[in-house]
């Protein structure tokens, strides 16, 4: 008999569900802001290729353009991972080389730095399909998982920057088991996750865990809300609990809208939150 209690039985998703919930939500995002199409960076990893299958679903083929944005020191796979996924979808993409408009704005400020480096890379990314974006008149759709907001692993104004995100409140691990329902080719699936800012990156590596220890952990801790005596009893390292908890709480800036002081009786994000489709 199946434990209730145990995260990974927990972390199971009804994939059908799921995909009807996520499609709709792509489809009322996009169209009560008034918008048709939707804009969508394709990096051949498989958060954003799941994000295409759902985006593409929900606003057909012919209204989402996929953007591919290498920099030289990207995997060349990844980008035959990201048309293999476009041409299997019949979606439309186009291909925009970052590496120009970094090298320009790394010379600039003189950034050698590993991590600086990744995130002017991905801002850039986001600059692109911002402009994209105004330029087709669509929304930017995101492609960042619940893990990754969790654990502050992501990019500020860079690939956390979107208009409507249909994998943010999905772990890593379904998004994985979702992908697979949906149909994403199974050599993306498999591979190791990586954001590709630098040669031989990979996330596990750099997070210093997997995948799939965070998501058993971060559903205990933040979805059962457990203890840390129950996370213990629970078989959890103390040092892991310590670690991640550390984690979510420094990155929770990156996770809330700016902070705005409050002057007024009605203050944008305090006071006055209606959803974009109240119109006035």
């Amino acid at each position: 008999m199946e434990n209730p209690t145990d995260p990974t039985h927990n972390l199971t998703l009804n994939a059908g569900l799921a995909r009807n919930i996520l499609v709709n939500f792509i489809r009322d995002g996009i169209q009560s802001a008034g918008f048709q199409k939707g804009i969508l960076g394709l990096s051949g990893g498989v958060d954003s290729a799941l994000s295409a299958h759902l985006a593409a679903e929900a606003l057909g083929a012919e209204s989402l353009l996929c953007v591919i944005m290498p920099f030289r020191s990207s995997n060349p796979e990844n980008r035959t991972d990201a048309e293999l996924v476009a041409a299997g979808l019949g979606v439309r993409t186009e291909v925009v080389d970052i590496s120009p408009m970094v090298d320009a704005h790394v010379k600039r400020v003189d950034a050698d730095a590993k991590v600086r480096l990744g995130n002017i890379m991905a801002r850039e990314r986001m600059i692109v399909l911002y402009d994209i974006s105004a330029r087709d008149r669509g929304l930017v759709i995101g492609t960042g998982n619940k893990t990754e907001t969790l654990l502050g692993y992501g990019t500020l104004f860079g690939d956390m920057a979107c208009a409507l995100n249909p994998l943010g409140d999905l772990y890593k691990t379904q998004v994985w088991q979702l992908a697979e329902s949906v149909g994403v080719p199974r050599a993306i699936i498999n591979k190791q996750p990586s954001a590709d800012l630098w040669e031989g990156q990979q996330d596990e590596h750099e997070l210093g865990f997997t995948y799939a220890e965070a998501d058993r952990l971060l559903y205990c801790m933040v979805d059962e809300r457990r203890s840390n005596e129950e996370l213990v009893s629970m078989g959890f390292e103390e040092r892991l609990i310590k670690e991640i908890q550390e984690r979510v709480r420094k990155n929770q800036f990156k996770r809330r809208p700016s902070l705005v002081a409050k002057i007024s009786n009605r203050t944008t994000n305090i006071d006055f939150r209606y959803p974009r489709e109240w119109g006035v």
